[in-house]
């Protein structure tokens, strides 16, 4: 109910509550492993293919080209192609991009702070 009543005054179709929302669809694709780790670097600034491959561990080269169109199409992420041999192309956070930055760095600063006590609670489960 505290969903619906902050988003008074917005479209129908903002509500993450509903199955058929818009807003319910973006936070599925932005809230998946990639995609927050990716808007976590580019927050750094304007970066490479090759810069984000890098500096995201473990992203293959397939799951970042696909997180970065998602991100692009979603208006997330910036993507400029510069007219030079060999190609090069940048990527940056837009304006929307830049927003979620504050949560995502807080989820992060959790995980630091909290990973060796969530390692040991699973140990303690699995066994």
């Amino acid at each position: 109910m505290g969903t619906k009543q902050s988003l008074k005054g917005l479209p129908e179709d903002a509500d993450p509550t509903r199955a058929d929302s818009l807003a319910r669809e973006i936070f599925s694709d932005v809230a998946n492993k990639w995609a927050l780790l990716i808007i976590d670097f580019l927050g750094e600034g304007t970066r490479r293919f090759s810069e984000v491959r890098d500096g995201v561990d473990g992203i293959s080269h397939k799951m970042l080209t696909q997180n970065l169109r998602m991100l692009e199409r979603n208006g997330l992420v910036e993507r400029t192609v510069h007219p030079v041999v060999p190609p090069r192309v940048d990527y940056r956070l837009t304006e929307p991009g830049r927003a979620p930055r504050g949560p995502i760095d807080s989820m992060c600063g959790w995980t630091q702070r909290y990973l060796y006590d969530i390692e040991a609670s699973r140990d303690a489960f699995d066994s």
